[in-house]
């Protein structure tokens, strides 16, 4: 060595030395020879991300004299297991065999068999909310998710945005170096930013997840789904692949992301929240599965009788305590006896198209978990798999639906007018939904529905844990009373991570939830529950649990009945109920008369559970909040302006041209030989509109909820050469009921009339949003099968498309007073309004929209 040299390093030792023994960032741990590039390093989980850590190598001006050294890649703490995080949509407590059911569910049942059954589990009541406090730990209204997004507000409980302050467990396992995915719903990326604009920093790829494969928004058709997203790029795999079903495709999207990380990167363990869109209407089983269920013969005796049967298994099972009692069948639901021929025979096929569905989706879940297994994975793997989000649905009304867009813009159909679809029931050509009277049965033996956050039958669901390494037992039962926000610390807890008490600069609020580990070891089987106390509330009806005792409003209507009035003093003006739940664990005995202190006690719970958790102010609208103003590109806008093919822009992005007059202007050029296609749509075979050129003949065609397709065409077609196509439509309001009239449209070609026609009523409420608004094409399903299939590209060169608006006819103050009309109207009612004939829309009453 020369003496330069050595110069040289005597005067860098003291340096590097030095930053040689500086500590890394506190209780780091390498895995490993520091600098080797297998090294690996757990952070300390507190601050995310984690400090870059200090280089360990040697640095002399030479290269030959130093050392080099990799920093560490970040991983999880030595042994942390796979998450498989699933969670069903709409699954009632008593709708699968594992809970005491007689839908078949051998995935779930072969979970639970292989670890545990837990009973006493609880969601929101309402998905959305359920979905937040799910993936942050923290209440739903805490997570500015107190109802879905289609009814937000601008209050923090409600305005639909995930705050920064409340990282999802994506993230926190992202941060600690996991892979993290997402397949399936995602309902809760705030409406407006659900669009190809963006924003995406509230997408499951913007919430700490790496890969997203699924739908945005409530609901989505199995078949034809127009809103699926492969991270933030629109999809259409159904095109031109008739056997294509989401619920079979997102598992096998699934499998392949496993596979693929386990062969890639065996060590590094995975996070995947798995949430299908079965059993969220639409009930869109194959059609084999609905063959092998209808031989089952399972819903042949009725309602009543089922749940007498279920209730019955759940005893046996012992998944309901000893001392419980079924709940009687409510006065406001038929009894079966009560149904003619046709009702019976229509009821049943409805509950078998669902119980296909549920079938269908579990048998596609265990697809998945098969793989895990396949590769090796499945004893260090922590299955957590939630059936259900809320209780049983009744957004199919008493009747049932072949549509569910009827319901939500207030339509009915008899049983009758619905057995042309009997056949078709459950394939794309319905959108379909059961009776109520099956809702029920499926709570069994709670009361209430979906939507109703006051009694179990809302919000109790079931749910199944398994993880070989970490749970000893096999096939035991925990009946601890949990909520879903205690998932989250669960997951951390069974991984060894702390929560962060910073995630990308912004410091965090404390998670919510309590771990249920606890619960894991057979020692903890009768432990007494962490979770003392808990609050609900949604669409203003009310409980809170604690140390055993529950108090809860009596819900002032049936989510069903849009009519029935409700007070506006939510916080004061509805009865209270107060249970000992040791005592009467279905809620049966109303003690609140012989307990009028304790109840008392229990509301002053409720209260500061609620103003520490952003629940008030207390609302029990849906009307109201439907058409609140929200942030987002089409705010305020009368002008939309289209310069080339575009699709999958969500309602809420796009021009809204419900219960308005409206004008749509394209400017076209036909080739020779003549164009066909799509100009512009919104909807689909559902309900919806489309502008379009067939055999180069313009058509306007609305779509009114698939009861009428009314058209406007023009009696020639156009020959080559540059066109304006123009549909205006002038509103014809009428009365003080301010959505859904009709009015006069009129198409147009260069100037001159071609079509003129009246139509009496509108849509009032919404096309079918799992559909898009599209420019240049069709995605999704058609206005109308018989002019088109999508997606129907136009051959043409589109210009220009731009949809002028004109003023709403709902006002807050017409909205207002026509509430106030609907229930004086309700309460005066003796008998209920007849049947609305299949050729055109009734009068429009508001729903309760929620997916």
């Amino acid at each position: 060595m020369t003496h330069a040299k050595s110069l040289a390093r005597q005067a860098w030792l003291p340096a590097l030395l030095l930053l040689a023994s500086m500590p890394l960032a506190t209780a780091q741990q390498i895995r490993g020879t520091p600098g080797a590039t297998s090294t690996v390093m757990t952070p300390q989980g507190l601050q995310l991300p984690p400090p870059s850590p200090p280089f360990t190598g040697q640095i002399l001006p030479n290269a030959i004299d130093s050392q080099p050294a990799w920093p560490p890649q970040i991983m999880p703490p030595a042994n942390a297991p796979n998450v498989l995080l699933i969670l069903t949509d709409d699954v009632g407590f008593a709708a699968p065999t594992t809970f005491g059911g007689v839908i078949p569910t051998p995935t779930l049942d072969a979970v639970a068999a292989a670890g545990l059954r837990y009973t006493t589990f609880h969601t929101t009541a309402l998905c959305s909310p359920t979905r937040a406090a799910l993936l942050t730990g923290r209440n739903h209204h805490e997570v500015g998710t107190g109802n879905i997004g289609e009814l937000s507000t601008g209050f923090p409980g409600y305005n639909s945005i995930i705050p920064r302050e409340t990282a999802t467990i994506a993230a926190m396992l992202q941060q600690n170096g996991y892979a993290t995915a997402w397949f399936g719903k995602n309902h809760n990326t705030p409406a407006w930013e659900a669009s190809a604009a963006g924003p995406f920093t509230n997408w499951p790829t913007g919430m700490g997840f790496d890969y997203f494969y699924g739908f945005l928004g409530g609901d989505t058709s199995q078949w034809q789904p127009g809103n699926l997203f492969r991270n933030t790029t629109p999809i259409h795999p159904y095109v031109g692949n008739p056997g294509f079903n989401l619920i079979t495709a997102m598992a096998d999207d699934a499998i392949t992301y496993i596979r693929t990380n386990t062969e890639i990167a065996p060590n590094r363990p995975w996070f995947i929240h798995y949430a299908p869109g079965g059993t969220h209407a639409p009930h869109h089983p194959p059609r084999e599965w609905i063959e092998r269920i209808e031989a089952m013969n399972l819903f042949n005796d009725g309602w009543e009788v089922l749940r007498e049967r279920i209730f019955a298994n759940q005893q046996r099972m012992g998944v309901i305590p000893a001392n419980a009692q079924l709940t009687p069948w409510p006065d406001f639901l038929q009894r079966w006896s009560s149904l003619s021929d046709v009702e019976k025979r229509l009821f049943i096929r409805q509950a078998n198209v669902y119980a296909a569905y549920l079938a269908y989706t579990d048998h596609e879940i265990g697809r998945v978990i098969a793989e895990v297994e396949r590769q090796g994975q499945r004893d260090n793997t922590l299955i957590i798999y939630i059936s259900g989000d809320n209780g049983s649905s009744a957004e199919g009304s008493l009747n049932g639906t072949p549509n569910e867009v009827m319901y939500f813009n207030g339509v009915g159909l008899t049983a009758e007018q619905q057995m042309r679809l009997y056949d078709a029931w459950g394939s794309d050509q319905t959108y379909a939904h059961m009776a109520v009277g099956w809702t029920w049965a499926f709570g069994t033996p709670y009361r209430w529905t979906k939507q109703v956050a006051s009694h179990f039958g809302g919000t109790r669901n079931g749910m199944a844990v398994s993880w070989p390494r970490g749970i000893a037992e096999r096939g035991a039962t925990r009946h601890q009373f949990h909520h879903v926000i205690d998932v989250v610390p669960t997951i951390l807890e069974a991984a060894g991570i702390p929560q962060p008490q910073s995630v990308n600069g912004i410091t965090q609020r404390p998670i919510s939830g309590t771990s249920m580990a606890y619960t894991f070891p057979a020692a903890g089987a009768n432990a007494p529950s962490t979770r003392r106390t808990q609050y609900f509330e949604i669409l203003g009806n009310q409980g809170i649990y604690h140390d055993g005792w529950f108090a809860n409003t009596t819900p002032p209507a049936p989510p069903w009945d849009a009519l029935a009035p409700r007070p506006t003093d939510v916080a004061g003006g509805l009865p209270w109920e107060l249970y000992n739940l040791a005592d009467d664990p279905t809620q049966m005995n109303n003690l609140a008369a012989r307990f009028p202190e304790r109840l008392r006690a229990m509301r002053e719970i409720f209260t500061m559970e609620a103003a520490r958790n952003q629940v008030f102010p207390l609302d029990m609208t849906t009307l109201t909040r439907m058409i609140a103003p929200r942030p987002g590109p089409a705010a305020g806008r009368r002008q939309f302006v289209y310069t080339g093919p575009s699709c999958c822009t969500q309602a809420n992005a796009a021009p809204n041209i419900l219960n308005r007059s409206y004008r749509i202007t394209a400017e076209i050029e036909v080739p020779a030989g003549g164009a066909n296609g799509m100009l512009v749509t919104q909807g689909g075979r559902f309900g919806g509109w489309g502008f379009y050129l067939r055999e180069s003949r313009p058509v306007f065609t609305l779509n009114l909820l698939s009861l009428q397709r009314v058209k406007w065409e023009a009696p020639a077609a156009l020959p080559p050469g540059r066109h304006t196509l123009l549909f205006d439509f002038a509103l014809n309001p009428q009365g003080p009921v301010p959505f859904g009239h009709g009015g006069t449209g009129t198409l147009s070609v260069n100037g001159q009339q071609v079509a003129q026609q009246s139509i009496p009523r509108g849509v009032p409420f919404t096309y079918a949003w799992d559909e898009t608004f599209d420019v240049g094409l069709d995605t999704g399903t058609p206005v109308d099968d018989r002019d088109y299939q999508v997606p129907f590209n136009f051959t043409g060169r589109l210009a220009r498309i731009t949809v002028d608006l004109g003023d709403s006819s709902v006002t807050p103050a017409a909205v207002q007073a026509f509430a106030e009309a609907m229930a004086a109207r309700a309460a005066a009612a003796s008998a209920p309004a007849a049947a609305t004939p299949p050729t055109a829309l009734p009068p429009p009453v508001p729903p309760t929209r929620t997916r």
